[in-house]
């Protein structure tokens, strides 16, 4: 129980030091904004931003529900094929001959490009959103756990092997958890990834969402409008990152990256 607490305390003092961060940041802003006398339209305070979230919050609130939709669904299909083709890859000479370089060849293709593509083969509804998001979030994924699935060390196989363990106990006692940091560093990016690509994905084709926002405020000049926008789906991309971040701490607490540098025996 005293771990706990102290791993507790731990989190809450770092996310602490992350929002006395933040606030330095955003009054810096507000006194440059203010002794610098910049006009709204060319960067407004963040009182000013602020209000403007106030003002229209039930319409950032449907916005933001409307982009978290496609953001979601994609980042979650480029999480599960991408760790299923990785898997594939890994552990057969064959797919890594044949899918890899297509994976690499469809990575390099720009996304952006083709997404009017998907709204002429899948219309102006949610799966082109889904599509553009799972492109855009899916390479880190795979590669990464591609990575990860094979970086065991042949010694910790051996010795699994040794001990009697079959090939599925040795899979899921010895090569998942050891992927595990790996691939959650692939993860973390695409769950970054994911809030650009569903906004870049209704700047192609949406009447609705953040995305739409953001356009209708560059239309209009008003900058306080995009400010608001933009600080709404960073506020989306770090909630997930976020619980990606907790999945992290939840599912490998014993790996060192999980622990303090106390924990660690300090910095050298």
């Amino acid at each position: 129980m005293a771990g706990i607490a102290q791993s507790l305390t731990r989190r809450l003092g770092g996310a602490a030091q992350v929002a006395a961060t933040v606030v330095a940041f955003l009054l810096l802003w507000e006194i440059a904004a203010r002794v610098f006398g910049l006009p709204s339209y060319i960067l407004p305070s963040p009182t000013e931003i602020f209000s403007e979230l106030a003002t229209r919050r039930a319409q950032y609130w449907n916005a933001a529900i409307f982009t978290l939709q496609p953001m979601l669904i994609g980042f979650a299909f480029a999480v599960v094929i991408g760790v299923a083709l990785a898997l594939l890859v890994a552990f057969s000479r064959p797919m890594e001959k044949t899918v890899y370089p297509m994976l690499v060849f469809f990575q390099i293709v720009p996304k952006i490009a083709v997404a009017p593509l998907f709204i002429i083969w899948f219309g102006f509804g949610l799966t082109p959103k889904v599509l553009l998001v799972f492109l855009l979030s899916f390479f880190p994924v795979v590669v990464s756990a591609i990575t990860a699935f094979r970086s065991v060390d042949a010694d910790i196989m051996d010795l699994a092997r040794s001990t009697g363990a079959g090939r599925w106990r040795t899979f899921v006692r010895v090569q998942i958890p050891h992927a595990l940091p790996t691939l959650f560093t692939g993860i973390k990016v695409a769950a970054a990834l994911s809030a650009t690509a569903a906004v870049v994905a209704e700047f192609v084709a949406s009447d609705r969402g953040l995305g739409y926002l953001l356009l209708e405020a560059n239309g209009n000049l008003n900058t306080s409008m995009a400010f608001g926008s933009v600080f709404v789906l960073t506020a989306l991309g770090f909630a997930l990152y976020a619980a990606v971040e907790l999945a992290e701490q939840i599912l490998i607490p014993w790996h060192v990256s999980q622990r303090s540098q106390a924990d660690v025996g300090g910095p050298i």
